[in-house]
């Protein structure tokens, strides 16, 4: 002992009184909270002064011994060289340099142990995933740092949250502080880029039906409140009064349009809210309107029989487990996509997935594992292996339905997604479709005559509003085309909309020798740089960085080409619901 403690400090003597060495050495735990911590005693003297320095701070310390300690590492202007390891050796004699990546690191056994320490914490965290079956996603999550660095700042003793905690409590509490910090901060950005209110209902664990309530915004789309709507009839008397309460909660200045689902009722509660509020618009979800538009085209009975074949084909191969293993070695790998029960494009990705798949299912039911298996002799094989093998008319068909359906899908997938704001593009995408169609049967017109008569039904009656067509004339990327028409449903829909979102006569005055300037390409809508950026910028981004000189069309644009077309988002946010309303 009398060798140790000649390399030590009056200082360090003093650290001495406050901790004690613990098992092989390695660990100090301190006297004053019992806390053991591995290093020197250098991370003892941090622990009493409350540095929070690699270290937990001790709670149990004295006001006076934590003061003497802070001055002690105050005084100190050689902290390195003053840790002794828990030896009694200096640390700075104990140092290695090794070479990672072709740079000198030094290590200090504090260093090394914590890597130990690490090892053996990861390994704790990654066997809570396991065992609960959680996606290895989470540690991607930046709340998962957030939570680790806030658990590791309050050091030994932290006592995690109860059931009822969770399930209720803070629960509560987060969603109270949503409200307060996130809706404030998007509230923003709403009274200039204006938003879309979004509702959609749904049935939850408990069999309760409920309604969600979300608001979008090129800032994203954020959840509001969920209504438990079990005791109400859905009547356009009564949505009307829900909605409408809404739109006060978030302001309707706010509040650009409402988009709801197409059911009778919605619609007349939307027609409603746009008799009370004048500046508002409804609009029916694009998205449920084009899937309506695929269940119609879903009933030809070309269409209605290849699906009905295709999903045989899928469900008997994905029931049988051998069968599908077969598949798969015959199709490198690549699966089916199956028919969905409510979405009618899965049913057409179905026939895309059977096309791609081709020349891998004939040649999977024409092997010799496939006619020497008892499946092949089976009734409900044969039906498979004959529709796959045997009907010519099967494939053909597939490849008719697909020329008519595939252009629709990816108009779908434009209204679907959250890339970019979907309403300066649906007027037009919705027209392309359409050419396309007509081009995939060659310009014959009994082949695509009935498709486009499905289309106009359901575009003209439900789908297509004023603000689609303002939004079209609006976006730079086509109105600058060539092939742009300004033609007389486009040009009404455009004045309807600024009657709406421009109540004052004089507001409506600039707006319409504004919208000369821009037609015209004239003062900065003329610029070299604006007119290379009209393909390249996002509508509302284009307006945003180049219509100042146009003010108050600035604003009207903006607004507009900021908008959603579709309350898909709810859908994709049912199982997170799922789990926050149960609880309430």
């Amino acid at each position: 002992m009398g060798d140790k403690n000649k390399g030590k400090t009056k200082q360090d003597d003093s650290t001495w009184d406050h901790c004690v060495k613990v098992g092989d050495g390695k660990k100090m735990q301190c006297k004053h909270c019992n806390n053991s911590y591995w290093g020197g005693v250098f991370r003892i003297k941090n622990h009493l002064a409350q540095t929070r320095k690699d270290v937990a701070p001790c709670k149990n310390v004295p006001n006076e011994v934590c003061d003497v300690f802070k001055q002690i590492l105050g005084e100190s202007n050689k902290k390195e060289d003053d840790v002794v390891s828990c030896d009694g050796e200096n640390e700075r004699d104990l140092k290695t340099k090794m070479m990672l990546g072709g740079k000198n690191r030094v290590n200090t056994l504090n260093t090394l142990w914590k890597k130990g320490d690490r090892e053996g914490v990861c390994k704790d965290i990654c066997r809570f995933l396991y065992a609960n079956a959680l996606p290895f996603n989470l540690v991607k999550s930046p709340y998962f740092k957030i939570m680790l660095e806030s658990v590791a700042s309050f050091g030994p003793g932290f006592k995690p949250p109860s059931y009822h905690e969770a399930r209720c409590t803070l629960l509560k509490k987060e969603v109270e502080a949503i409200k307060t910090y996130l809706l404030e901060k998007y509230k923003v950005e709403w009274k200039k880029t204006g938003c879309t209110l979004m509702s959609d209902g749904w049935s939850d664990g408990k069999s309760r039906s409920i309604t969600n309530f979300l608001i979008n915004s090129p800032r994203g789309t954020v959840f509001l409140k969920s209504v438990d709507t079990s005791g109400i009839i859905k009547s356009a008397d009564n949505l009307f009064l829900l909605l409408d309460s809404v739109i006060e909660e978030i302001g309707e200045d706010n509040v650009v349009q409402v988009v709801t689902d197409s059911a009778s009722a919605y619609v007349k509660a939307g027609e409603m809210l746009m008799a009370k509020r004048k500046k508002l618009f409804w609009s029916p979800c694009a998205a449920h309107c084009l899937n309506l538009i695929l269940s119609d085209i879903g009933d030809i009975s070309i269409h209605k029989d290849t699906i009905c074949k295709a999903r045989k084909v899928t469900v008997y191969i994905y029931r049988h487990s051998w069968v599908l293993n077969l598949m798969r070695t015959h199709t490198k790998g690549r699966e089916l996509i199956r028919p969905g029960a409510t979405r009618f494009a899965t049913s057409y990705l179905t026939l895309n997935s059977l096309e791609e798949n081709k020349i891998g299912l004939r040649a999977m039911f024409g092997s010799e594992e496939w006619q020497r298996s008892n499946y092949s002799r089976k009734a409900e094989g044969e039906k498979v292996m004959n529709i796959i093998l045997a009907d010519s008319e099967f494939w053909a068909a597939i490849k008719y339905c697909l020329k008519s359906i595939v252009p629709l899908v990816k108009v779908l997938r434009l209204v679907d997604g959250d890339a970019k704001p979907a309403m300066g593009y649906i007027f037009e995408a919705v027209d392309r479709a359409k050419d396309q169609i007509a081009r995939n049967y060659n310009g014959i017109q009994k082949h695509y005559k009935l498709i486009w008569d499905i289309i106009d039904e359901r575009w003209a009656l439900q789908l297509h509003r004023p603000l689609h067509a303002a939004a079209y004339y609006l976006n730079p990327r086509f109105h600058y085309n060539p092939e742009f028409n300004a033609y007389y449903e486009i040009k009404r829909g455009l004045y309807e909309t600024i009657q709406k979102m421009c109540p004052s006569p004089l507001e409506r005055e600039s707006v319409d020798k504004q919208l000369d300037l821009f037609h015209n390409a004239e003062s900065m809508f003329g610029i070299d740089m604006v007119i290379q950026m009209r393909n390249k910028k996002q509508p509302a981004l284009w307006w945003e960085s180049f219509g100042g000189g146009c003010k108050e069309l600035q604003n009207l644009a903006v607004r507009i080409l900021s908008l959603t077309c579709s309350a898909t988002g709810c859908e994709r946010n049912w199982s997170t619901f799922d789990q926050v309303n149960i609880y309430f």
